[in-house]
């Protein structure tokens, strides 16, 4: 079966904010999006609101309501009190705890495997509680992979910009990244963790990246919107969704 896609809409918000107003639109971006036959959609809210704001966040979870059968909603970021709240009170399918380092423009790591576990599972247990599941964020290594599991999560999402990286060196530099990211996905499998995966991820790194073993979802942002500057919304998403299922 292949892994669903969650497509990411910050960066409509980050162009709506250059020049202020609501133009253009993320809820009609959302639209477009489900209408291409997406069946997720991901935003990431910074404490700055510098893209998605809480507004978004709200009239998004009004809009896929009613698609809640059928269309997850996923919600990443730190573990902040207002954004705790916010997934409280939306309580999407997903919620993705992200460590986030000041004056980071974009992610930039996983979630250290020496973070509190204590703390990390109060939060999960609590998110998990109101039927919220739970993914961290981290790299393929064994040792965050098991913090993982130890926190109580449901998921973890690995960090792909590094297999990014491999895979613009060269086939050889993809491959041995892509063994390494299906080694920890099957540690991930083996404790009892779904598989989402995501940052810097693009149709061509792609076409590799989905046979990862027990790969359960992409979130895919930047590279999805940039291109859809030039061929559209719809196109886009069909493109995405094609190398999805395409067979290995």
């Amino acid at each position: 079966m292949a892994a669903r896609l969650s497509v990411n809409v910050n960066k409509v918000a980050t162009l709506r904010n250059a020049r202020g107003g609501d133009v253009p639109s993320v809820l009609e971006a959302v639209r477009a999006i489900v209408a291409a036959g997406a069946p997720g959609i991901t935003i990431h809210p910074r404490a700055d609101e510098r893209h998605i704001r809480r507004t978004d966040a709200l009239a998004i979870a009004g809009e896929l309501a009613p698609l809640r059968d059928r269309i997850e909603f996923n919600i990443e970021g730190d573990p902040r009190p207002d954004l705790l709240e916010l997934v409280l009170q939306v309580r999407p399918h997903q919620c993705t705890l992200v460590p986030v380092r000041p004056g980071e423009i974009t992610s930039q790591a996983g979630w250290p495997p020496d973070t509190s576990r204590a703390e990390i599972g109060a939060i999960v247990a609590r998110l998990a509680g109101s039927g919220i599941r739970v993914s961290l964020f981290v790299e393929a290594d064994e040792a965050a992979i098991r913090w993982a599991a130890d926190t109580g999560a449901q998921r973890v999402e690995l960090y792909t910009e590094p297999y990014a990286r491999a895979h613009l060196a060269g086939p050889a530099e993809a491959a041995a990244s892509f063994a390494r990211y299906a080694a920890a996905a099957e540690l991930a499998h083996g404790l009892g963790l779904g598989i989402n995966a995501g940052h810097d991820l693009d149709l061509d790194n792609l076409r590799l990246f989905r046979r990862l073993p027990h790969l359960d979802e992409v979130s895919i942002g930047h590279a999805l919107i940039s291109r859809a500057l030039f061929v559209g919304l719809g196109q886009v998403v069909g493109e995405y969704l094609a190398v999805l299922a395409e067979q290995a």
